[in-house]
């Protein structure tokens, strides 16, 4: 509550000079409330404010971002109490597939600008997305690597089981980018839905390798070795992220696209091995 002035004590003889006395407290008291009142500085109005946010934003985003936008998601929880994140992690191809169709989503993150097209083609993003970060390839092999892989030609060797992710998904789609450039055809032993079954597959040992992201293979920790290779440099993917059309919390969804962008955003991305946009 907001306390008014205190009033004087010591009653005050009001006659002759004394009136002017009177006068100027009255006007102490005047200004001295004014300063108290609601919406001056200092007040609750600078401390909430109409731009405050609340409520669940759902964001629907690329698997390869499951690691660096879930600590993301828990910084905007924090900096913005009474909001939830809720995140729906899969395929670009799979996520823009499902927006489309109605899905109730504020935010999408792609892995790829041709996956975003499919959303923005069809009217459902509120404005032009924005790249934030690239993403590039590298081979997961088993801990050690000890099939001795170091490039994209070893992995046509005989009796190699290599898993890819499908052709629809983006690191499918760079994967095959990277093979013309290294003149090379694979035919694996399964393409997955996205980049973590693939990875997945070599963590299960029921693969021999996988190309994934750099960035999986760096969330995965000692559970795979990564490879780099050159041709990978011919098929980087631009993420595209955008507010959708009819984000049911499209004010929450602004604030959360303005923190992934934001240096504290950028720092987590890179920290996760994403190569910030330019």
């Amino acid at each position: 509550m907001i306390s008014s002035a205190r009033r004087p004590r010591r009653s005050v003889q009001v006659a002759g000079a004394s009136a002017a006395a009177l006068l100027a407290l009255s006007a102490c008291s005047s200004s001295d409330s004014e300063s108290d009142s609601p919406g001056k500085s200092g007040s609750s109005a600078s401390a909430g404010g109409p731009d405050k946010v609340s409520g669940t934003v759902n964001v629907f985003a690329a698997a390869s971002l499951t690691e660096s936008f879930t600590e993301i998601g828990e910084k905007f929880e924090k900096q913005h109490p009474g909001t939830k994140v809720v995140f729906n992690f899969g395929g670009s191809d799979s996520l823009a597939a499902g927006i489309t169709s109605g899905a109730p989503a504020d935010v999408f993150a792609s892995a790829s600008p041709r996956t975003m097209k499919t959303v923005t083609d069809a009217g459902g993003a509120a404005g032009a997305p924005a790249t934030f970060v690239r993403n590039r390839l590298e081979i997961a092999t088993l801990p050690g690597n000890p099939d001795g892989i170091s490039s994209l030609k070893d992995l046509t060797g005989p009796g190699l089981k290599v898993v890819l992710c499908d052709r629809t998904v983006p690191c499918g789609a760079a994967t095959d980018k990277a093979l013309t450039a290294a003149g090379l055809k694979l035919t694996p032993v399964s393409y997955e839905e996205d980049v973590k079954s693939a990875l997945n597959k070599v963590v299960l040992k029921e693969a021999d390798a996988a190309v994934v992201y750099k960035t999986d293979v760096k969330a995965s920790g000692d559970k795979v070795r990564g490879v780099p290779f050159p041709e990978s440099a011919k098929a980087v993917n631009d993420y595209p992220i955008a507010l959708l059309k009819d984000a049911p919390n499209a004010e929450a969804a602004k604030a959360f696209i303005a923190l992934v962008r934001s240096p504290e955003g950028q720092k987590v991305l890179t920290g996760a091995g994403f190569t910030a946009a330019p």
